[in-house]
């Protein structure tokens, strides 16, 4: 099985799914992430506000930041190998690194919409 590492800029919480401007595409890739994850897909998730020293300790993540700097960000490795820079992985692409082919997002059960800064208070 494929592992996925996801280095994130700095969000407010690990998922980037809380506060009152949410970001469709964190929106998207959180609920991607997690049908990926239900179909055996190893992800990990770093995010820059709070675990700065894997970024630092990621030879490849740490060169590209230093070259081209946070907009680089979100950086994705399948296998410790750069796969992409600049964008989050689509539910296509997570399908691919597993072998399986993705059924259309509108087909997955309804998720909860409450963001992490609901009654669980990651953020603060």
């Amino acid at each position: 099985m494929k592992k996925v590492q996801i280095f994130d800029p700095a969000l407010c919480c690990s998922s980037g799914v809380c506060g009152t401007d949410v970001d469709q595409k964190l929106v998207d890739f959180s609920a991607d992430a997690d049908w990926a994850k239900q179909q055996g897909l190893v992800i990990e998730r770093f995010n820059l506000a709070q675990q700065p020293m894997a970024f630092a300790d990621n030879a490849a993540v740490k060169g590209l930041l230093e070259r081209s700097g946070e907009s680089v960000l979100p950086v994705t490795l399948v296998d410790g190998e750069v796969a992409f820079a600049g964008r989050y992985p689509s539910r296509d692409d997570l399908a691919r690194w597993f072998g399986e082919s993705a059924p259309a997002v509108g087909t997955t059960p309804a998720t909860d919409n409450s963001s992490c800064c609901g009654e669980a208070k990651c953020c603060g």
